[in-house]
């Protein structure tokens, strides 16, 4: 009787949960997420950019398979009102481009010249916003975690790549930024590596990124002991990228995240000499900050779904 008893519970309780879930989404329209790595999608569905009622991650294959899944997942956990795409790149973000929307010329394999906000906007049958994925979790940063009229989210990890939002809008122009593609002054002990990036050799990302520094050392960042140099080498690398951001785009913060900054002693080092280059000359200085992302690994996906409320507004204005 005891176990009859039990599984009837569990039976009553799993039947509310799914009568609680569902009048959650009469409630309000489900707005849609993806945070479209080169690894992984993360996927999620919520009312609000702030609360996610699903989630998960699918690994990141080939073009064809990986979009099936997002259609097939974002079906069973929909209907969506909006979708919003935060991508790895370079992507298309012209409107007026018959390209808008595209993954192009990336060195992921089979990835390159990809669609991906058309055929989704097509199968889910709603309004699509699209941006980079560190646009994306600039956005998220810039709304919900460390705030400020003006800042930059630099990511360093597979790659380092830089989202810039001013006004509470995220920076496009030509195209979007590459500041991780800038290159850097070298430190006067170093030269003897010519750098990791396919297309620059030893721009910032071809000597700070994770796979530059495991191709040189043969070893992560937070692997190799703190007297190695190769800590003060890749602190100084990112401290002359957040300087060009305060001096160039004038932000008022700069977020480090991505797997490189979990090195312990990273950020600090990197914050002591990128003040260190300012000199003092800068003007707002006193209100220039780096921080680490306040949203933790939310960033990202919380900017998806940003750009899916923004893309949900812009087509009922």
């Amino acid at each position: 009787m005891r176990l009859a008893s039990a599984i009837a519970s569990r039976g009553i309780a799993r039947r509310k949960g799914r009568e609680r879930r569902m009048a959650s989404r009469d409630a309000a329209p489900l707005l849609g997420g993806i945070e479209a790595g080169g690894t992984k999608f993360v996927l999620a569905v919520g009312p609000s950019p702030r609360e996610i009622v699903s989630r998960t991650v699918i690994p990141t294959t080939t073009p064809d398979r990986t979009l099936a899944e997002v259609t097939h997942w974002f079906a069973e956990h929909g209907p969506v009102v909006a979708l919003g795409i935060a991508s790895f790149g370079p992507v298309e973000l012209d409107r007026a481009s018959p390209n808008w929307g595209y993954i192009t010329d990336t060195p992921k394999p089979g990835w390159a010249q990809t669609d991906i906000a058309g055929p989704l906007a097509k199968a889910l049958a709603c309004p699509v916003g699209f941006d980079t994925d560190v646009n994306g979790a600039a956005l998220a940063e810039a709304t919900y975690g460390a705030g400020g009229t003006s800042l930059a989210y630099i990511t360093v990890g597979t790659g380092i790549g830089v989202g810039l939002v001013t006004g509470g809008r995220t920076v496009h122009g030509a195209g979007h930024p590459e500041m991780g593609h800038i290159f850097p002054r070298r430190d006067r002990e170093d030269f003897d590596f010519p750098g990791h990036c396919p297309f620059h050799g030893d721009c910032m990302e071809g000597l700070a990124s994770g796979p530059a520094i495991l191709a040189r050392w043969g070893a992560m960042l937070s692997d190799l002991p703190p007297g190695h140099p190769a800590h003060t080498y890749v602190a100084g690398y990112l401290a002359q990228l957040c300087h060009t951001a305060f001096a160039t785009v004038a932000v008022e913060t700069i977020v480090l995240g991505g797997g490189v900054m979990q090195t312990p002693g990273l950020l600090d080092a990197v914050r002591e000499r990128t003040f260190a280059l300012g000199a003092e000359y800068l003007p707002g200085r006193s209100r220039q900050q780096i921080v680490a992302p306040k949203l933790g690994q939310e960033s990202g996906i919380s900017g998806a779904l940003q750009l899916a409320a923004r893309a949900f507004e812009g087509a009922n204005d």
